[in-house]
């Protein structure tokens, strides 16, 4: 058995769609990066890059090359259970944490879950998605970016 753990951050800004977990998240700011900057989803994949020893997702999609501008971190979590699988590795499960003042996430726990799950060929009981606030600390607590590990 091999875990692996992921971090991602990003900020918050007016404009783009916000996206977490492949699910669009009604709310007046998005999230912003190279691609569609969905937090969960990146630390996801460097999760399970570092559990297959592959480095980590900058590695394998940096945000210096045009062809990621703009893609799906649903896309992005496919081409890295690819790699996982083609190393022999499968996932058994998914634990994760979403860190943010707002929008709340209770009703989109599931589809977050269906989606991960999809992609990885799991329940969407193995996946165990949570969400916290930062109790108004730092950059996340004030509402200016959204992380997940």
């Amino acid at each position: 058995m091999r875990v692996g753990s992921g971090y991602d951050v990003h900020r918050l800004i007016s404009g783009p769609k916000l996206v977490i977990g492949g699910v669009v998240i009604p709310f007046d700011k998005g999230l912003s990066g190279h691609s569609d900057a969905d937090v969960l989803l990146h630390a996801v994949c460097d999760a399970l890059m570092g559990a297959g020893g592959l480095g980590d997702i900058g590695q394998h999609f940096p945000d210096t090359d045009p062809a990621f501008e703009g893609i799906s971190s649903m896309e992005l979590l496919s081409q890295t259970f690819q790699l996982v699988r083609a190393k022999g590795f499968y996932v058994n499960n998914v634990d994760a944490t979403v860190l943010a003042e707002a929008p709340r996430l209770d009703e989109h726990r599931s589809a977050i879950q269906a989606n991960i799950a999809g992609v990885l060929e799991v329940e969407p009981g193995d996946v165990n998605i949570k969400a916290t606030t930062m109790e108004g600390l730092g950059a996340i607590g004030k509402g200016e970016a959204i992380a997940a590990m």
